[in-house]
């Protein structure tokens, strides 16, 4: 299914109509700032009735995904529809798709949400991937663990984000636990990659097919968890040249429109690249862009989506992004005191651990 399939047509987007947001974390209260920017308004689709999203958006819907009806009035109150997390259901964009214009469109979202399917289409496309195999059960448990040998991470092949829903099999593990501890669900192993560093390729599509990409941004995880991101990546220019085509040819096959993050594994002396993850939406290794770049990623989000001309991707300098997880968002204080360092607190109620309560970026301009 590509955009055209959807049924609904799509009419220009002009300052005044209403963007339609499914999802009311930090990404879409994020990108319901970057529209009220351009003149637009948002309305947040959102079954949780705290979402930080709506301190930010014109209207919202506070309902289940599932709620056809809810949907139905949604779709009805604004001019098109994203959003800010890919496991939207099927179903909801499905019904959305019909009255609505739905971008990016349901092809993206089935692809993203679906590891097998994404690893699948990567290396359809001629791209590297990581070695992966199908794991239904425990016998293909097996089966896999010869073919690609120890040590392998075994994940579930839907609803795995920060480090969640995935668990590492080395020498003499057994798997059997390991499948257990997925809790059985359908599952991919994937081969150990031998990574020098760990990248992502924020880029945008419009619906006219235009592209732009930011540079190569570094990221650094920790439990899991991106800790933080920075540019330059220190990565060659050819290869960062390669990861962006690899990103375009991966937007280009989808037909999308918005932003769309690829996040990629640096190998052989940095000398290669393999595809790890495709994130259909805005994502946490672009907020740098905010500050750091002419256009950020929630802008030329927007921007794509209602079929606007794509801003510049310049760096504005040297750049750093750091998250602050669970009670690391009690440092807001200093961070507000220190010269050139910018806050961005999500107004969530309660710090837990691994939760994304904020984050700080750093700009060192260009001379």
């Amino acid at each position: 299914m590509t955009e055209a399939d959807t049924g609904a047509p799509f009419r220009p987007i002009r300052p005044g109509d209403t963007v339609g947001i499914l999802g009311g974390g930090q990404l879409g209260r994020m990108m319901a700032t970057a529209a009220a920017a351009l003149g637009l308004k948002t309305h947040i689709f959102c079954p949780d009735e705290d979402a930080p999203a709506y301190d930010v958006a014109a209207a919202r819907t506070i309902a289940a995904y599932d709620d056809e009806a809810a949907l139905e009035r949604f779709a009805r109150a604004v001019d098109v529809v994203t959003y800010e997390f890919e496991n939207v259901p099927g179903r909801t964009a499905s019904v959305l798709a019909r009255l609505v214009p739905l971008r990016p469109g349901a092809l993206c979202l089935a692809t993203a949400q679906d590891r097998i399917a994404e690893k699948s289409f990567v290396a359809d496309l001629g791209i590297g991937t990581a070695p992966f195999r199908a794991v239904d059960g425990e016998a293909d448990l097996a089966e896999a663990l010869e073919a690609l040998g120890a040590p392998a991470i075994l994940k579930t092949r839907r609803f795995g984000y920060d480090g969640k829903g995935q668990v590492r099999i080395g020498p003499g593990d057994r798997p059997k636990d390991a499948h257990a501890e997925l809790g059985g669900a359908p599952a991919i192993l994937e081969g150990f990659v031998a990574f020098s560093k760990e990248i992502s390729i924020i880029a945008a599509r419009g619906a006219d097919g235009a592209f732009a990409a930011y540079e190569p941004c570094l990221n650094e995880h920790r439990g899991g968890i991106l800790h933080r991101t920075s540019l330059p990546a220190g990565i060659p220019d050819a290869l960062a040249d390669k990861a962006i085509a690899a990103a375009r040819r991966i937007a280009e096959a989808l037909d999308y429109v918005g932003v769309i993050t690829v996040e990629m594994f640096v190998v052989d002396g940095d000398e290669d690249i393999l595809v790890n993850e495709i994130a259909p939406r805005v994502h946490n290794s672009g907020h740098w862009t905010i500050e750091g770049a002419e256009t950020s990623q929630f802008e030329q989000h927007i921007r794509a989506v209602c079929g606007w001309p794509l801003g510049s991707t310049r760096r504005r300098g040297e750049v750093e992004m750091i998250n602050l997880i669970g009670d690391e968002i009690g440092t807001w204080p200093a961070i507000l005191a220190e010269p050139g360092a910018h806050l961005h607190h999500y107004g969530k109620a309660n710090a837990r651990p691994g939760r994304k309560m904020g984050h700080v970026t750093r700009v060192v301009p260009h001379r």
